[in-house]
C-alpha cells in the first residue's frame, strides 16, 4: 500500500478522456440524494491517498487507511459510515473485479469526499427503482452502491476507457464550533498521572527520514541538544519494535498519514525510554512530504492517544441486536494483521481495561519451557524484548505461567515475575494463554501501588487472555511460518555466496555483512589459527559505520570468549560491562569526579557513549567448528537493553556452521597456495647476475590462475673464469608436471655447467636425466649458451638450440638475423649428436630469446609467428634491454584480445655501445 497527504487545492473534476467517451456520473434521487445548495467544489484542505493490491487483506487495510485518515482529520462523527462504503467498494474492487483499488480522501469546509477507483469499467448504474437496486440485500455482492445511496450525503459514479470511479460525499452535522471530540466528566482520581510538566517532543522528519526539526522538549526529554541530531536518521534513535518481514517498519510507518504506536528512544545516557508517538504527514513550504512526530512518556500517552471507537468492556450488545464479537470488543476493529501489532495493541488494551500502570506478554517457546517477551507497554525502555525466562524450574523462573495469579505486593515475594524486576511496579496480575489445553504464553497487568487487583480482576483478565489466545497463536505460527521460508531463502543465499570464494578474508567480510543488519546489529569474528593460539580479531562490523572502529578498539581491549565446542549461542556479558564502566568513567572524568569501582577493567579504552550504547544490549558467542575443531567464534550483538529472539539464534547456529566449513576450506586453499607457491618459486633463478658491459632483462609469465611457475623456465649463472651459462626452455604442457621437469632441467644445467663441459655435452647428459624420468619424463626444447665478455666491448655467445625457437639478433642498423640453427629436441632420443655455434654480439647489439608461447600467439586464424617477431625486433634499435623486452610483450599482449593460454618467457641480453670519447 502506497499512502500520500497533500495539503490544499481543488477537488479534481474528472474530465472526458477524449471524444465519443463521455464519463458518466449519477445522482440519484431520494432521501440520500436531496438538493444541495453548496458550491459543487468546496475548498480543499488535506488530501490522503492510498492504493491497494487485488488481494483479499487489502480490504481490512483500507478500512484502517479511511479509519485513521478521518480520525487524524478530526471527523470521528462519520469514521463509521465512511469505514463501511469504502469497505463495500474496495471488496468489489479487489475481490469481485480482481484488480488494484485507489483510494483518496479529501478533507474539506464541510466534511470528507472518499473516491474509490478500479480498473473494471463495467457501465452497470442502478437507476432508482430497478431491480438491480431493489434486489435481495443479502447477497454477496453488489451492495456497495446501494449503501452509498442509503448513507451518503451525495455520491457518483465516474467513468474513463480503463478506470471507474465511485465517489462518495458525507458531511459532518452540525457541532459547536471548535470542538473535535469529546468524552465524559471524569473525576479526578481516574484522570491520567503527569510527572511534573508535561513535554512534547515535537520532532520533523524529512523524506529520507532525516531529523529536520527537534524541540526545546526534545531536548529535556532525551538529552541531545538540536545539533547534535538535526540531519541524522531518526533509525539511529528509535528502538523499533518491529522483527523484519512480519510487521509495520518504522519506514513503512513514516509513508503512513497518521500513525500512532508505541517505541523507544535512545536517549544520550545511552538507554532506551519508551514513548507513545502521533505521526502526522505533511508537505513543507516548498512542497516536499515530510512528517511531524509528537512524542510523550509512554505513561503520558493520553495525551496524544485517539480515543478508542469500541469501549474494551466485555460483550455489549450492538445496534442491531446481537452480540458483538468478544475479541473484536477487546482488540478493536480491524484487528492488526501482524503478529507484533496484535500483541502490541493486546498490552495496550489490557492495560487499559484494568487501569494498570503497565501490561506484558509473553509467548511461549514450542517445548513450553521458556517464555519470551515480545510485547510490553508502560515499563521503563524495551530492554526485556526477546528476553527468556523459564517456565517451572530454575533461576528466575515464572512460577505463575499456567495458572492465574495475583501478587498484591512483589516486594514479599522477589523475583516472581522476573520481567518488572527493577521497575518499581508493586501488584500484578499474570493469566496464562491457552489453546487446546497448551500453554501458548502470559499476559500480565502490573500497577505501582500495591493491593490493587483481586480476583474479579484476574477474571476479565483471563476472560480477555481466552478470547486472544487462539488469534496471538495463529499469528504466531504464521510469522514462525514466513520466518522459515525466510531462513531457508536466506541459507541458501549464503551458501552460495561462500561457496563462491577461497579467499580467507572475503569469507570473513561475506560472514559479517550476512548477519549485520539482518541477524544482530554488531558482529565480530575471531579466528583461532591452530590449537596452542589465542582467539584473533580478525574482523568487526556494525549497520552504522562511525561505530566500528569504536567496536573494534573495544573488544581489542578486552579478552577474548573462550572458544568453547559446545554448539549453540552462549552469552557474552564482557563487552556490555566494559563499554557500561568506561563510558561511566568517562562521563563521572567530565564532571570532574573521581573514584568508583572501575579499577579491574583496563585503561585506555574510552568509548564514547554511543559505543557503549551499541554493545549494551545481549551479545552471544557462537562457535565457529569445522573438522572437528574450532576455528574460531562468531559474535553477534544487539544495541542497550535488547535482545535475540530464538528462532534468530537458531539461524544463526546454522549459518555459522556453513561459515565454518567455507572459511575452513579458505584456510586449506590459502595453505595449499601458499605451499605451491613456495615449490614454485623454488624453481626459479634466486636473482640475476651483474655482467659487466652486458645488459640482461628477462619477463616471465606462467599460463593459469596461482600458478608462479610452468613448463617455461630461463635461467643465467655463473660459470668461472668470466663465463656465464644461460638458458631458456620449454617443457611440454603446463602445470605442476611440467614445473617438475622445469625444476630438474635447470638444477641439472647449472651442476652440469660448473663441471666444465661444453653445451652440447651438458645437454646430451640432461637429455639422458630426462628419458630416465620414465613415464614422468616429457620432451623439452632448449637454448643453451655460454657468455663471455671480451675486452674489446663485445661479448662472445657458444649456443646450442636444441629444438626451440631460433634465437634472433639485432643489429646496430636494424637488421634482424638467426643467431643459431636448429637441432633435435630433447627427452625423445637416447643418442644425440649436437653442436655448438659462436656468435659475437657487437657493441649496440641485441640478442632476443623467447620461448613458444610468444611465437604462437594466436587472434582467430592469425599468429605472430617468427615473422612477425622479427618485423617488432626491428623498431628496437638503441633501446635498453629492459626496454627491448618490455615492448616484446606489449605486441603479444595486443595482438590478441584473450589472456595468453601458454607460458612465456623473454631473455633479452644487450652489449651496451662504447661511449665516444670528447
Amino acid at each position: 500500500m502506497t499512502t500520500g497527504l497533500i495539503a490544499g487545492g481543488q477537488p479534481p473534476e474528472p474530465q472526458p478522456t477524449g471524444e465519443g467517451m463521455p464519463q458518466q456520473r449519477r445522482e440519484p434521487a431520494g432521501p440520500a440524494a436531496l438538493p444541495d445548495d453548496r458550491p459543487r467544489s468546496s475548498v480543499i484542505t488535506a488530501r490522503a491517498a492510498a492504493s491497494f493490491e487485488p488481494v483479499g487483506r487489502s480490504v481490512a487495510t483500507a478500512r484502517s487507511f479511511v479509519r485513521d485518515t478521518l480520525q487524524g482529520w478530526g471527523f470521528a462523527d462519520i469514521v463509521d459510515d465512511a469505514v463501511v462504503l469504502t469497505s463495500e467498494l474496495v471488496t468489489n474492487a479487489v475481490v469481485h473485479a480482481g484488480t488494484h483499488a485507489e483510494v483518496l480522501c479529501l478533507r474539506t469546509e464541510d466534511g470528507v469526499r472518499v473516491e474509490v477507483s478500479d480498473r473494471y469499467p463495467e457501465r452497470e448504474v442502478p437507476l432508482q427503482n430497478s431491480a438491480a437496486v431493489t434486489g435481495n440485500p443479502d447477497r454477496e455482492g453488489g451492495r456497495g452502491l446501494q449503501l452509498c445511496a442509503a448513507l451518503a450525503t451525495r455520491w457518483g459514479v465516474d467513468y474513463t476507457p480503463t478506470h471507474k470511479n465511485v465517489w462518495f460525499q458525507l458531511n459532518l452535522p452540525a457541532r459547536m464550533v471548535g470542538t473535535r471530540a469529546a468524552g465524559p466528566a471524569l473525576p479526578a482520581d481516574l484522570l491520567p498521572l503527569a510527572d511534573g510538566r508535561v513535554r512534547v517532543a515535537v520532532l520533523q522528519v524529512d523524506r529520507k527520514g532525516s531529523i529536520s526539526a527537534w524541540n526545546e522538549d526534545a531536548e529535556e526529554l532525551f538529552g541531545f541538544p538540536a545539533a547534535e541530531v538535526v540531519g541524522k536518521p531518526l533509525t539511529e534513535l528509535a528502538a523499533w519494535p518491529h522483527t523484519p518481514g512480519t510487521g509495520t517498519g518504522i519506514a513503512e510507518a513514516f509513508q503512513l498519514s497518521r500513525w500512532e504506536g508505541t517505541y523507544g528512544i535512545r536517549g544520550a545516557d545511552g538507554r532506551v525510554a519508551q514513548v507513545y508517538a502521533s505521526h502526522l504527514r505533511v508537505r513543507d513550504t516548498g512542497g516536499e512530504p515530510s512528517t511531524v512526530c509528537l512524542l510523550v512518556r509512554d505513561h503520558e500517552r493520553a495525551v496524544l492517544q485517539t480515543p478508542s471507537r469500541v469501549p474494551a468492556t466485555d460483550q455489549a450488545p450492538s445496534g442491531d441486536g446481537q452480540n458483538t464479537d468478544p475479541f473484536e470488543v477487546f482488540i478493536g476493529s480491524p484487528a492488526p494483521d501482524d503478529l507484533d501489532g496484535l500483541l502490541q495493541r493486546t498490552v495496550e488494551r489490557a492495560r487499559d481495561m484494568l487501569d494498570g500502570d503497565s501490561a506484558f506478554l509473553l509467548l511461549a517457546t514450542d517445548d513450553e519451557t521458556e517464555l519470551e517477551v515480545r510485547a510490553s507497554t508502560g515499563l521503563p525502555s524495551a530492554r526485556q524484548r526477546f528476553a527468556r525466562v523459564p517456565v517451572d524450574a530454575g533461576p528466575g523462573r515464572y512460577g505463575s505461567a499456567r495458572m492465574p495469579a495475583v501478587h498484591d505486593d512483589l516486594v514479599a515475594v522477589p523475583g516472581a515475575v522476573p520481567l518488572l524486576a527493577g521497575t518499581g511496579m508493586r501488584s500484578v496480575i499474570t493469566v496464562p494463554l491457552k489453546v487446546e489445553g497448551r500453554l501458548t504464553g502470559s499476559l500480565g497487568v502490573a500497577a505501582e501501588a500495591p493491593g490493587r487487583y483481586t480476583n474479579e480482576e484476574a477474571l476479565r483478565l483471563q476472560f480477555a487472555a481466552d478470547r486472544i489466545a487462539l488469534a496471538v497463536e495463529s499469528a504466531r505460527l504464521g510469522e514462525l511460518e514466513r520466518l522459515r521460508r525466510g531462513s531457508l531463502s536466506f541459507l541458501v543465499e549464503a551458501s552460495d555466496l561462500l561457496a563462491g570464494t577461497l579467499d580467507r578474508d572475503q569469507t570473513l567480510a561475506l560472514m559479517a555483512q550476512m548477519t549485520v543488519p539482518t541477524l544482530a546489529t554488531w558482529c565480530a569474528v575471531y579466528t583461532i589459527a591452530d590449537q596452542a593460539s589465542e582467539p584473533y580479531l580478525s574482523y568487526v562490523l556494525h549497520e552504522d559505520e562511525e561505530l566500528i572502529d569504536g567496536i573494534k578498539s573495544l573488544l581489542s581491549k578486552v579478552s577474548p570468549p573462550d572458544p568453547v565446542p559446545t554448539p549453540g549461542a552462549r552469552v557474552w556479558t564482557t563487552p556490555g560491562e566494559v563499554a557500561h564502566q568506561a563510558a561511566l568513567r568517562s562521563s563521572m572524568r567530565s564532571l570532574g569526579l573521581a573514584g568508583g569501582a572501575t579499577h579491574r577493567f583496563p585503561s585506555g579504552i574510552g568509548p564514547t557513549l554511543a559505543t557503549a550504547s551499541a554493545v549494551g544490549g545481549e551479545t552471544v558467542v557462537l562457535p565457529l567448528v569445522a573438522r572437528n575443531r574450532v576455528i574460531g567464534m562468531l559474535t553477534l550483538g544487539k544495541p542497550t537493553d535488547e535482545h535475540f529472539r530464538q528462532e534468530i539464534l537458531e539461524l544463526a547456529e546454522d549459518l555459522s556452521r556453513r561459515a565454518a566449513l567455507a572459511l575452513d576450506n579458505a584456510r586449506l586453499y590459502s595453505e595449499r597456495t601458499a605451499i605451491s607457491q613456495a615449490l614454485q618459486r623454488s624453481l626459479l633463478p634466486p636473482g640475476l647476475p651483474h655482467i659487466d658491459n652486458v645488459e640482461v632483462e628477462v619477463i616471465y609469465r606462467a599460463a593459469g590462475e596461482g600458478n608462479e611457475v610452468g613448463g617455461d623456465f630461463y635461467d643465467l649463472f655463473p660459470i668461472g673464469n668470466g663465463a656465464y651459462g644461460f638458458a631458456i626452455g620449454d617443457v611440454c604442457g603446463t602445470g605442476p608436471n611440467a614445473a617438475a621437469v622445469t625444476g630438474l632441467a635447470r638444477h641439472a644445467l647449472r651442476l652440469l655447467a660448473r663441471e666444465g663441459l661444453s653445451g652440447p655435452a651438458v645437454l646430451e647428459r640432461l637429455n639422458s636425466a630426462i628419458l630416465d624420468e620414465g613415464d614422468r619424463s616429457r620432451f623439452l626444447t632448449l637454448l643453451y649458451g655460454e657468455l663471455r665478455p671480451q675486452q674489446d666491448g663485445s661479448a662472445e655467445l657458444k649456443v646450442v638450440c636444441a629444438g626451440h625457437p631460433l634465437p634472433l639478433r639485432l643489429r646496430q642498423d636494424g637488421t634482424v638475423v638467426a643467431a643459431a640453427e636448429p637441432q633435435p629436441l630433447l627427452g625423445v632420443i637416447e643418442d644425440l649428436e649436437l653442436y655448438e655455434e659462436t656468435v659475437t654480439l657487437d657493441p649496440g647489439d641485441v640478442l632476443l630469446c623467447v620461448t613458444d608461447g610468444v611465437t604462437e600467439r594466436r587472434e582467430g586464424t592469425r599468429m605472430l609467428g617468427d615473422d612477425g617477431l622479427a618485423d617488432v625486433l626491428t623498431t628496437c634499435t638503441g633501446l635498453t634491454a629492459g626496454a627491448v623486452a618490455a615492448r616484446i610483450m606489449r605486441a603479444v599482449e595486443r595482438f590478441a584480445s584473450d589472456a595468453p593460454s601458454d607460458d612465456m618467457a623473454i631473455l633479452t641480453m644487450r652489449v651496451p655501445e662504447i661511449p665516444q670519447e670528447a
